[in-house]
């Protein structure tokens, strides 16, 4: 395909992007917001209408949505499945077997990272690192390659002290930016970062001896540089987009690496965190001909465990320690307010899926309900709450006025779609 197909066909998905799709983690800009064009949703319906709904198998992987389907990524006759369904009824397209399962003390044996659509193209990884890319229309393979094999990942399991996706398996989900596909492989030598042509697989750079974490890679600019950024075993990384060259780092150091949160950018400052680290805020800047980066704030009373914060204007929105819902202060760290008693769960357990619609925020809790508050600095306004599902750590996706997302986390559960505006 040529340069000016390629550019044609993502002004193409561009358009559809911004008319109903929500094709990757956190949405179309990997940031947790709805494109400007999404209806504003200022209430939430007391009985939301479920538009369909269709058995789930175990796993802990998000939906996402495009180009009229829904992938669901989940634990189907003994193997991690990609299945295509239609976004309008929930009926089968196609599904493939993807990989092995793999089973730990910390949820159902099934998939952990969130798949995800570009054009006409669906992309999978399974918690042992087999990467797939498959047309969207049929399921057809297009290409594969594997961490362990192909860049020298070590996949150990829940043993010792092995930290990191080496543990629990992978949850980042890949990116895709522009013609390339970066992915956060935990390889040796040089391979703890590639960027692959998301044409065909083929390996454009590798970067990095860091050991995966459990966040995806976010591509922001920073300092007037582009930059991948990256949540690893070892600590908080900028590399340049065109290269993969390590420009900067932060060292983060915690118990097994549960280094969960996407990462989100505020101007020049990179917000991230685990719940032994805190969260962190880190200004990157130019330093002679590279770049520097410093922790210009930490704050311990706002580290999040395994949800990932979004961030609107200067303020930050997260799920604290306390099962708290938090606003932060971009520039300071400092709390603007916290609001307790949105969740029931144990502090440990707490989850809460971030996405913004307008000047709003949408949150499911762990338990399965919708709230509705406003990105307000100045205190917590609520502005509605409906029960949509039963237990739940998955992101939904949100697209046209339909919430997608999964309900319970084993055999038992289901994926859903449940109409919230019309």
């Amino acid at each position: 395909m040529t340069t000016r197909r390629h550019v044609l066909l993502t002004l193409l998905l561009l358009v559809n992007i911004d008319a109903a799709d929500w094709p990757r983690w956190r949405g179309p800009a990997n940031n947790g917001h709805a494109p400007a064009a999404t209806p504003v949703l200022s209430s939430l319906p007391a009985e939301p209408r479920v538009r369909w709904q269709v058995p789930a198998g175990p796993g802990l992987a998000s939906p996402v949505v495009a180009n009229g389907v829904v992938l669901a990524f989940d634990n189907q006759d003994g193997r991690e499945t990609l299945r295509a369904l239609d976004a309008q009824s929930g009926g089968q397209r196609w599904r493939a077997a993807i990989d092995e399962p793999f089973s730990d003390s910390q949820g159902p044996t099934g998939p952990r990272c969130t798949p995800l659509i570009d054009g006409d193209r669906a992309y999978a990884v399974s918690c042992r690192g087999e990467l797939q890319c498959r047309a969207l229309k049929d399921g057809g393979l297009l290409w594969r390659v594997n961490y362990v094999t192909n860049f020298g990942a070590t996949f150990i399991g829940e043993k010792g002290n092995t930290p990191g996706a080496a543990r629990h398996g992978n949850n980042g989900s890949p990116l895709v930016d522009g013609d390339h596909l970066i992915a956060c492989s935990g390889g040796p030598n040089g391979a703890g970062v590639v960027c692959l042509d998301k044409f065909t697989g083929a390996t454009v750079w590798k970067s990095l001896n860091d050991m995966a974490g459990y966040a995806p890679p976010v591509v922001a600019e920073l300092a007037g540089r582009r930059q991948v950024i990256v949540f690893s075993a070892d600590g908080v990384v900028g590399l340049d987009r065109r290269d993969g060259r390590e420009l900067w780092r932060v060292p983060v150091k915690t118990a097994f690496a549960r280094h969960v949160a996407t990462p989100v950018v505020v101007g020049d400052l990179v917000i991230t965190g685990s719940h032994q680290s805190g969260l962190l805020g880190l200004r990157v800047a130019p330093e002679g001909s590279g770049f520097r980066a410093t922790t210009v704030w930490t704050n311990q009373e706002a580290a999040p465990n395994f949800s990932s914060p979004i961030a609107v204007g200067d303020f930050v929105y997260l799920l604290g320690p306390s099962k708290n819902v938090i606003c932060v202060e971009a520039a300071t760290g400092t709390i603007k307010w916290s609001e307790s008693g949105l969740f029931t769960t144990s502090a440990d357990k707490a989850f809460g899926g971030f996405l913004v619609v307008g000047a709003n925020i949408l949150t499911l809790t762990d338990t399965g309900e919708l709230i509705l508050f406003a990105a307000n600095p100045a205190a917590y306004r609520e502005l509605g709450r409906t029960q949509v599902a039963g237990v739940n750590w998955c992101n939904p996706a949100f697209a046209d006025g339909i919430l997608y997302l999964r309900d319970g986390l084993k055999r038992d559960g289901s994926w859903r779609a449940v109409v919230l505006g019309e």
